[in-house]
């Protein structure tokens, strides 16, 4: 146990910058377990609590920034791009435009508890053109939230955190097993969620040429626009009378939908 408690007292401060940079430029790696544990080496002064949250601001900005720089520039395609990756992106656009209609650029404080926002949300701030040094501000904050429970959870239970670490050491490399299981699993039930989500949206699909065509006709289909009023604002192209849905009270704006016209949805 002692040559593993000196390796990562060493070594601490860079593991915690690796994996929290990583982990916001999007590697699917979890820094809070990191993050407890250095909260423990923190409470059994193994390490020092200053440098451990500058390391972990540092590398979050580190991270969020070129995803910002990327939103500035490329606009709301990243975020498309970004969703579009993602284990859940049923979910993403929608979480993300949500927060940022509600809370403004403050969302950025608390984006790293939301899952799926921590990505997304720099990219979004760049395209709503937040000033740069506003975005440092409440990025460094949101980083500072972020980081200090895990941290206070591993000091608190800084025994707890030690015996763990023993049990693993004895196990070796067996520890990996199930947490390797765990991992493969979860990938496994999202990566079908998305197939079926996916077949699901193609088998009802209609083509941009199948629309053109459609539109051609005597009858027109009807088309509503389902996006949110944040991505109607930062993509204002719309098709031709499209007519605008509240896609959480749809009934409201919709107007009856009578007959055997078509009716075509597009959404972000």
């Amino acid at each position: 146990m002692d040559e593993l408690t000196d390796l990562l007292a060493q070594h601490g401060l860079a593991l915690v910058f690796a994996n929290v940079l990583l982990a916001q430029l999007g590697v699917p790696l979890p820094a809070v377990p990191v993050l407890v544990v250095a909260g423990a080496f923190v409470a059994q002064g193994n390490l020092a609590l200053a440098p451990l949250l500058a390391v972990t601001i540092v590398a979050s900005l580190l991270g969020d920034t070129p995803w910002y720089l990327a939103g500035r520039r490329h606009g709301y395609s990243v975020l498309r791009t970004l969703c579009r990756i993602a284990i859940e992106p049923d979910s993403c656009v929608k979480q993300t435009e949500n927060a940022f209609l509600r809370w403004g650029p403050a969302a950025l404080i608390v984006a790293k508890y939301i899952p799926g926002f921590a990505t997304v949300a720099p990219p979004l701030a760049g395209t709503l053109k937040v000033p740069f040094p506003r975005f440092v501000f409440l990025s460094a904050a949101g980083a500072l939230l972020w980081a200090a429970l895990p941290i206070t959870l591993g000091a608190l239970f800084h025994t707890e955190v030690d015996w763990t670490l023993q049990q693993l050491e004895k196990m070796g490399a067996r520890a990996l097993v199930p947490v390797l299981a765990v991992l493969a699993i979860y990938i496994g039930v999202k990566a079908t969620q998305r197939y079926l989500l996916i077949r699901f949206l193609r088998s009802v699909r209609v083509s941009v040429e199948e629309l053109r065509e459609m539109l051609k006709r005597e009858e027109r289909p009807v088309i509503l626009d389902a996006r949110s009023a944040l991505a109607r604002k930062l993509d204002p192209r719309a098709l031709p009378g499209a007519i605008v849905v509240d896609i959480e009270d749809p009934a409201r704006a919709m107007p009856p939908l009578v007959g055997d016209r078509d009716i075509v949805v597009y959404c972000t």
